[in-house]
């Protein structure tokens, strides 16, 4: 936990109470005192810094100072077939302490239907893990999140809208005859979206909508990727090809 995160209800005269998994980070990791400053944020709204006005053995009150806009997020979008739910958190807290503007989540033919009906998607229960990539990467600003159920409906009605204002579309893919940098081509000042399918790849209808909406396929190589590992990696390589492709200052 590299920042303490607080809900704007939390806060009253620029002081904040936290109980619970912050609390003890604070008591036992940090092994703050009163007086000393910890890194806090407002979940939405800035950063800045709290000071320990008072400890006890269950709660810790912050006076909180708001200075700084968090990062800004890349213009990077994620289109992510629905893995195991177990599987789907990490995922999320990893690629919201990378860093994405919105992610998708969509069907495919080789998704079970049976993760639709998990409790983190019925209940849009997604505050968990985008809080911890949030706390790791010192971020305020959680990505947007949607559910889309239905394959075709996503790629032939919803994807030509989202893909307006994005000229670079890459699609994770097994069989892709070239490397992602190949796929992109330059990179900086573009909105870029990716999408990764499930555990056992897109099928070659899937494949072929994507296409036909302008997506170029891609290969990471040799080695077959789980969904957590790809995730991560795809995103790193565009973090990287973007500081690659950017001008010199």
């Amino acid at each position: 936990m590299n920042l303490i995160l607080l809900h704007p209800r939390e806060l009253t005269d620029q002081h904040a109470t936290l109980t619970g998994r912050r609390a003890e980070h604070i008591r036992k990791i940090l092994r703050s005192k009163i007086g000393d400053s910890v890194r806090v944020g407002m979940l939405g709204g800035l950063l800045g810094t709290g000071r320990i006005r008072e400890m006890d053995g269950n709660s810790i009150v912050l006076q909180v100072h708001l200075t700084t806009e968090p990062p800004a997020a890349p213009p990077t979008d994620l289109i992510l077939a629905v893995p195991r739910p177990i599987m789907l958190k990490r995922v999320l807290a990893q690629a919201v302490s990378m860093g994405v503007d919105r992610i998708f989540l969509i069907n495919a033919n080789r998704v079970e239907k049976s993760f639709f009906n998990s409790t983190l998607i019925q209940n849009n229960a997604f505050a968990e893990p985008l809080l911890l990539g949030l706390e790791q990467a010192i971020d305020t600003r959680p990505p947007e999140i949607s559910v889309h159920p239905r394959f075709r409906p996503f790629v032939e009605d919803f994807l030509p809208e989202l893909l307006a204002d994005c000229r670079i579309r890459l699609l994770a893919h097994p069989e892709g005859d070239q490397n992602i940098a190949q796929a992109a081509g330059g990179l900086f000042g573009q909105r870029v979206v990716i999408a990764i399918g499930p555990e056992g790849g897109w099928v070659d209808f899937e494949v072929q909508r994507f296409k036909e909406q302008g997506f170029a396929p891609f290969s990471l190589g040799a080695r077959i990727l789980r969904v957590d590992t790809a995730v991560p990696a795809l995103l790193a390589q565009i973090s990287l090809l973007r500081q690659l492709t950017a001008p010199a200052s």
